[in-house]
């Protein structure tokens, strides 16, 4: 497991929870590699709910998320309770993966490991349409905005589906993909460009280029998947079962 990032905010964010997290980590720009001055800090993670929670009357906080201030950084914190994420983790979701195997640790345990180690057993083929349809997302995004974040975002998420189809390995920081995965070389440029502000506009930007290279690099995510060595199907589920079960009544 990587080691803790050490942030004195992020150790009290983790204390402040109502029930046990099994893990927590950094997200977004910060994770991406392109984060700006004024970023907001993304923690994502995982908690425990009780079983009385889960089995009596009272709706249980599955999801948990909240967004706030603190020492002038704009927080954001999403929380899953334990079934909850390892169902996202078996519907082909990378945001759920990133944030398991996220590098920028705040807070985790044995499970969190655990956990981690049998990501690779969810990997399958069609997470290639998850990167595909974000990056879709983010590049409409950038076309009604002419901002830089969503451009980066668009970059990022197919660099991430071509590596992942190609490897089984999940690599969300993008100056790490530029070595990795052909692309543009202006790439290292927008994410430069980036650091002075969160919402920066693209200036300068050949935006016919870019559609050119965008709908490349959708052809070579397209390439990626049809000869990718990936099951089509999930591997782990009932090991992730037999997990969930154990860590529940363990407590």
């Amino acid at each position: 497991m990587t080691e803790l990032l050490e942030l004195p905010d992020l150790a009290s964010v983790v204390a402040e929870q109502p029930d046990p997290l099994l893990f927590a980590t950094v997200s977004g720009a910060h994770l991406y590699g392109f984060p700006s001055r004024d970023s907001d800090v993304d923690v994502r993670g995982v908690h425990l709910l009780p079983v009385d929670a889960l089995i009596g009357l009272r709706e249980p906080e599955e999801t948990r998320s909240r967004m706030w201030q603190r020492d002038g950084v704009e927080m954001d914190l999403v929380t899953h309770d334990l079934r909850t994420f390892v169902r996202l983790m078996l519907r082909r979701n990378g945001y759920v993966l990133e944030q398991l195997l996220s590098p920028l640790v705040a807070h985790t345990t044995d499970a969190h490991a655990e956990l981690a180690a049998l990501a690779p057993g969810v990997v399958t083929t069609h997470h290639a349409h998850h990167y595909r349809g974000f990056a879709a997302t983010q590049w409409r995004l950038f076309e009604t905005s002419g901002e830089l974040k969503p451009l980066l975002y668009t970059f990022r998420a197919l660099m991430t589906g071509i590596h992942l189809m190609r490897t089984g390995e999940v690599v969300a920081h993008l100056p790490t993909l530029l070595g990795s995965v052909p692309a543009p070389e202006y790439v290292a440029e927008l994410i430069a460009a980036k650091a002075d502000a969160e919402h920066c506009p693209a200036t300068g930007v050949d935006t016919e280029r870019v559609r050119t290279d965008v709908e490349a690099l959708h052809g070579a995510l397209d390439e990626a998947r049809a000869a990718s060595a990936l099951p089509d199907a999930p591997l782990a589920y009932d090991a992730l079962h037999d997990f969930v079960v154990r860590t529940r009544l363990e407590g």
